[in-house]
């Protein structure tokens, strides 16, 4: 996700996607190492959609 889209989100949109992100981190460090994985950026992208949404909840959200 883009930063734009990422700062539209509500709190419980924002909720849903870090929940998401989680699930597919866990996903992808299975596939990693099973050798099945098809586009290892896809790990340090997730962790950074992560990281943006917790920010945002953080700072945002609980201000």
């Amino acid at each position: 996700m883009k930063r734009n889209e990422i700062k539209k989100l509500t709190k419980d949109q924002a909720l849903k996607n870090l929940e998401k992100f989680k699930k597919d981190l866990f996903n992808f460090r299975f596939q990693k190492i099973n050798s099945q994985i098809t586009n290892p950026s896809k790990i340090n992208e997730t962790k950074k959609n992560i990281a943006r949404i917790k920010t945002l909840l953080k700072g945002k959200y609980n201000a």
